[in-house]
């Protein structure tokens, strides 16, 4: 029960710090004109990473003129997949904790429920594994279009030679960098459960019991004796005090007495 509380303990770590995620870059326009200057442009963005929908204003360094900016990249895909596996995978170890307390009996009595538990840990396994290599992949692609000094280059004004553009501060990762890796803790999780789960279906019960009968064969074969020790008495080739029985039966010695 206590093994089967991390399973969606971890699961919830995985979509909340993913789909939880809000990050924030500053970046800065310095005109000529130092009235149409803005030195800390603050441009918000987050979960599902939609960049292409993130904008912001940026002054056009004429007069009072602003320019509306967008970000590039939409990796909304890798994201939702991410936390829609973990959401699942957060529901069904719900169910399974409840069935373990509470139906544990009943599991066991039917035989297509181990089954149906060793199909789905290790469809999860699998799902985990490549959700968590695409949201990893796909978190360094946001890192990068999101980079203040990318960012500067999306700004027109900051194409000009007389105008400075800098980076105020970036975003902080550190929170949506656990949720990766509390994606391949969940990966490594499901795939080692897979053996104690497949301890439960009737595959590896009925290869138990074949490999039991096999060695009670094995056992049986071995304790039985070799050959007859009785055979040699029987054959009439040797008498019970190891002479050669024609020997008596011919009378050599008594035959050679009476000639004496």
């Amino acid at each position: 029960f206590c093994f089967v509380l991390f399973f969606f303990l971890f699961a919830i770590f995985a979509f909340a710090t993913c789909g939880g995620y809000t990050g924030q870059l500053r970046v800065s326009v310095d005109c000529m004109e130092k009235a149409s200057s803005n030195l800390s442009i603050g441009i918000d963005f987050g979960y599902p990473f939609r960049l292409h929908q993130v904008s912001f204003e940026a002054p056009a360094c004429e007069a009072t003129r602003r320019e509306r900016v967008f970000l590039i990249g939409d990796y909304s895909s890798s994201a939702e997949f991410f936390v829609t596996i973990a959401v699942f995978a957060f529901l069904y170890s719900l169910v399974a904790t409840v069935v373990y307390v509470f139906f544990l009996n009943k599991y066991r009595e039917i035989s297509r429920a181990p089954l149906i538990d060793f199909t789905v840990t290790v469809v999860f396994s699998f799902m985990w594994l490549v959700s968590s290599s695409a949201w990893a992949k796909a978190l360094s692609d946001v890192k990068l279009a999101t980079d203040p000094d990318e960012v500067q280059l999306l700004i027109p004004a900051c194409k000009i030679q007389t105008n400075k553009c800098g980076s105020v501060h970036g975003a902080r990762w550190s929170g949506v960098n656990t949720s990766v890796a509390f994606g391949f803790l969940n990966f490594v999780l499901w795939a080692g459960n897979i053996w104690f789960v497949f301890k439960e279906t009737g595959w590896h019960k009925g290869a138990s019991r074949l490999a039991g009968g096999a060695s009670e064969k094995q056992a049986g074969t071995f304790n039985q004796q070799p050959y007859n020790q009785g055979s040699f008495e029987q054959s009439g080739s040797y008498s019970s005090q190891g002479q050669p029985s024609e020997y008596s039966e011919v009378g050599g010695p008594t035959s050679y007495s009476n000639q004496m």
